[in-house]
């Protein structure tokens, strides 16, 4: 006997409730908190700082390539002095 809510029935073999299957929807899972991805966002506020602040880049062309010239910077300075305040102070897990 189906008792119309969805939420009890197994999920299909993608691990989707009935519903969702039945809709093509796909389930995002986030986190109840986002202190997982604090590791990673303190590193996009050294890049938005190094690379996007104060800027008006011609292109889209323009502002890759400083991004991608940062990043290979990144690579090599890990220890730079103002890199790691950035970077120690965006860090907040």
């Amino acid at each position: 006997m189906n008792s119309g809510n969805d939420f009890v029935r197994s999920p299909d073999e993608t691990g989707r409730p009935p519903w969702a299957a039945a809709s093509n929807v796909e389930i995002a899972y986030t986190p109840a908190n986002s202190s997982w991805m604090n590791r990673i966002e303190c590193q996009f506020t050294a890049l938005r700082e190094f690379t996007l602040n104060g800027t008006d880049h011609a292109s889209h062309r323009e502002q890759g390539s400083m991004i991608r010239r940062y990043i290979a910077w990144r690579n090599r300075n890990t220890g730079n002095p103002r890199l790691r305040r950035i970077v120690d102070r965006a860090n907040v897990a």
